[in-house]
């Protein structure tokens, strides 16, 4: 926690910009805040700084494509207008085609990993990292899923070490009966339980690594993203204390959809909806005052393709500023005629009530 004494951190996200050892950032919070807008951006604001980026998608509802307004598949694709941007959308659950044949070890293995709870899932984000490995980008952004299902991602290493551990016990408990399993299902002895044993262990040595560069914070950081809610302040403390579980590094909140006290704001519920936020905003500042707290606003547009999420991204790197200032002479000018107008307006409403009531 920061004290008085502390300088407050700066409420951008150009900390992580600034981090040039960052490999993995990962972008996560409640379903609906507005989390694809915030990794696409923070994906374009990284491009500028890093000499190639990757954004992956693992939300089963893809928004990536309708955020860049462009089709994406999972095989990375250069991001229409970037040299050095890329995307992909990959679904975390992991398909019997995805992890083998019909036939032989994959057949088994399918089968195996199936029975075990949650390690599909696991296989499939480790193939993808696996994937991910060998390709030579700068930093990796990951455009998470809702919570919950982002929760289930990171524990991914424990899951596969779990399934390896179950795999090994059977070995040792069963002796040759699933090398007698493997030959029922018409698998040669080379693709037996030592391939089985060994496509685990390779997995292994994957996720060892990953799971160690996720725990280091110069490589990876968490970003969570909500809104001025109380269901959303909630499930962002849920997940800090998860990341902080998981090890994870995370210094970073963008709060989204928020509404300022612009000039010429009359309406009643605009004003009531501001002060229900200021509530939690207060909330979010008391719990997290060593965090770096980015504030963005709500527009009265969808931000979708490229130049829109470019125009967007200024408020990321520099705390949003809202008119409040008095203006210069033209716009107070307009601001008086506007308002004459609302007169003019409530005047003739009221004389066609008067009228009405006169005829009954």
């Amino acid at each position: 926690m920061a004290t008085d004494d502390q300088e407050v951190p700066e409420g951008s996200v150009q900390n992580i910009l600034s981090q040039e050892t960052l490999k993995w950032v990962f972008v996560g919070g409640k379903g609906g805040v507005g989390k694809t807008t915030c990794s696409s951006i923070l994906s374009i604001l990284l491009s500028r700084v890093r000499s190639s980026v990757l954004i992956i998608s693992t939300d089963p509802a893809h928004n990536l494509s309708d955020a860049f307004q462009q089709r994406f598949t999972k095989a990375p694709t250069l991001v229409n207008g970037f040299n050095n941007l890329y995307a992909m959308e990959v679904d975390p659950n992991v398909e019997n085609e995805d992890v083998g044949g019909n036939d032989g070890v994959d057949s088994v293995f399918s089968e195996l990993a199936n029975a075990i709870p949650g390690i599909d899932e696991a296989m499939s984000f480790a193939e993808m990292l696996k994937l991910v490995q060998t390709m030579d980008y700068s930093v990796i952004v990951f455009d998470t899923a809702p919570t919950g299902h982002t929760l289930r991602l990171l524990q991914f290493p424990s899951t596969l070490e779990k399934g390896l551990q179950k795999m090994m016990s059977l070995k040792s408990k069963f002796g040759g009966l699933l090398s007698q399993m493997t030959r029922m299902f018409g698998v040669e002895e080379e693709f037996g339980e030592d391939a089985l044993l060994g496509r685990l262990e390779g997995m292994k040595d994957v996720i060892e690594q990953v799971n160690r560069q996720f725990k280091d914070p110069d490589m990876t950081t968490f970003v969570c993203v909500c809104i001025p809610e109380f269901l959303s302040l909630y499930e962002t403390e849920r997940l800090v204390q998860e990341l902080t579980k998981f090890e994870i590094d995370t210094h970073n909140i963008i709060i989204n959809q928020v509404l300022y006290n612009e000039e010429g704001v009359e309406s009643k519920l605009l004003k009531a909806r501001m002060r229900m936020q200021q509530k939690y905003l207060d909330q979010f500042y008391m719990l997290y005052d060593d965090f770096h707290i980015t504030k963005l606003p709500l527009l009265p547009e969808e931000v979708t393709g490229v130049e829109a999420l470019k125009a967007f991204s200024s408020h990321f790197a520099t705390p949003y500023q809202p008119s409040t200032g008095g203006g210069t002479v033209e716009e107070l000018e307009r601001k008086i005629d506007a308002l004459k107008q609302q007169l003019t307006d409530a005047e003739e409403e009221l004389e066609k009530l008067r009228k009405g009531k006169q005829i009954a």
